[in-house]
Order: structure tokens, then C-alpha cells, then sequence
């Protein structure tokens, strides 16, 4: 008779609170204030390369926490949603706000920016976890995809 490892992994889930934010998530203006926050607590250069973060809220719209999915290249990152929901149902997550910067400054959605809103917003329909805006932050300011109808 073999022997069987009854070993299994253990998943963690990591939370620290820095309290450097706790208002209310009303607007799009008072959103962009955090992103700036975050890249800055993060150190992410905004005109040097692409990053791309979730915040996660609670269902009173207040911000639990936020998460950078990857740092790319000057025209781009690779986003994987599976990982971006994992991280959301772990946190319990109601709503989430995709950020991401464009290094270039242009504020405008490309057409790859719409694909992934349009895929984390049908991803979030099934799980029960609204996706409130998209942000495209750059030096000169941001754009927000709720803000422009196109959520």
C-alpha cells in the first residue's frame, strides 16, 4: 500500500491597513485624488512605463484596498482578470475600479482599453462584482470611462 502525502497548500490572504485613505468613493475627481496617492505610495513614474492597479470597495463605496496587476512596458501591460477577481472575492470585494496610466500623456481609450473594460465589466457580472469606473490617469490629468457613458 502506497503511502499518500496528505499534504495540501495553503492559500493566505494578505491584508495591511496604512489608513491613508477612508473617505467615500462619490466621484471621479475624488477617485483620481487616490490614484494619485497610490502611484505615488507605489512609485510608479507615470510617464515612464504602464501600470495597472484595481481599488476595491466595499458596498457603502468605501475603499478596502488596492492592488497593482502588473507593471509593463512604455505602450502597454499584460492583464490577467482571473487574478484581479481572485483578488477581489478574497478581500469581499462588492465593486472595483480598474486604473491604468498612459505614458505617452494621451488621455484617449485606446481600443485595447475598451476590450478590457468590456471584459472585467462582464467578468463582474457574474461574480456579483460591480466595476464602477475605468481610469486612464496621465501627467495632465484623467480620464474616467463612467464620466464619458461608457460603462
Amino acid at each position: 500500500m502506497s503511502t499518500v502525502n496528505k499534504t495540501l497548500n495553503e492559500i493566505s490572504v494578505s491584508y495591511s491597513k496604512k489608513n491613508f485613505y477612508n473617505e467615500k468613493i462619490i466621484t471621479s475627481l475624488n477617485l483620481h485624488e487616490l490614484i494619485r496617492k497610490i502611484y505615488s505610495s507605489s512609485e510608479c513614474i507615470i510617464d515612464f512605463k504602464e501600470y495597472f492597479f484595481i481599488i476595491l470597495l466595499n458596498r457603502n463605496n468605501l475603499v478596502i484596498g488596492y492592488n497593482m496587476l502588473s507593471a509593463g512596458g512604455i505602450s502597454g501591460t499584460v492583464v490577467d482578470i482571473r487574478i484581479a477577481f481572485a483578488i477581489a472575492l478574497k478581500s469581499l470585494a462588492t465593486s472595483m475600479v480598474i486604473v491604468h496610466n498612459h505614458p505617452s500623456g494621451n488621455l484617449k481609450p485606446s481600443q485595447q482599453d475598451i476590450t478590457i473594460t468590456k471584459q472585467f465589466k462582464d467578468a463582474g457580472r457574474i461574480m456579483d462584482i460591480a466595476i464602477i469606473d475605468h481610469i486612464i490617469i496621465a501627467d495632465s490629468g484623467y480620464f474616467s470611462f463612467a464620466d464619458q457613458g461608457m460603462l
